[in-house]
């Protein structure tokens, strides 16, 4: 199997990177869907961990095509990109969107999810500035 996470350390404060994250998604055309603030999650059950996030981003004319080809990729979109940390480091993490090939093998998905994966690593690299 390939590797298929993709993840990179930032100066930033973990709040900046978030917000960085969410800025660049904007300007490669995708949409943040939703943010999950699992840390908060997990400590309102009693469970205490760093900060962390996942903030889920779509592309809608890349998810139509996707879905038209095979819907079973519904369970792999929208796209998550994480940041988290770890002691005193902040990571911005993501899943190469390359993984939906091998989800759905024989589906002609590899043009999207090339075009996918090249936008998703822009938004974290430049994310991390």
């Amino acid at each position: 199997m390939k590797h298929y996470l993709y993840t990179v350390d930032t100066q930033k404060s973990f709040e900046a990177a978030v917000e960085a994250v969410e800025e660049k998604v904007a300007e490669k055309g995708y949409r943040v869907m939703h943010t999950y603030d699992v840390a908060a999650t997990l400590a309102a059950e009693g469970f205490h961990r760093g900060p962390l996030k996942i903030i889920e981003v779509c592309q809608a004319r890349f998810a139509d095509e996707l879905l038209k080809r095979d819907v079973s990729v519904a369970l792999m979109l929208p796209c998550p990109i994480t940041v988290y940390t770890e002691g005193e480091k902040t990571f911005i993490a993501a899943m190469r969107p390359q993984a939906l090939t091998e989800f759905s093998p024989g589906s002609g998905l590899e043009e999207i999810a090339a075009q996918m994966e090249t936008a998703i690593l822009q938004i974290v690299d430049e994310a991390r500035g």
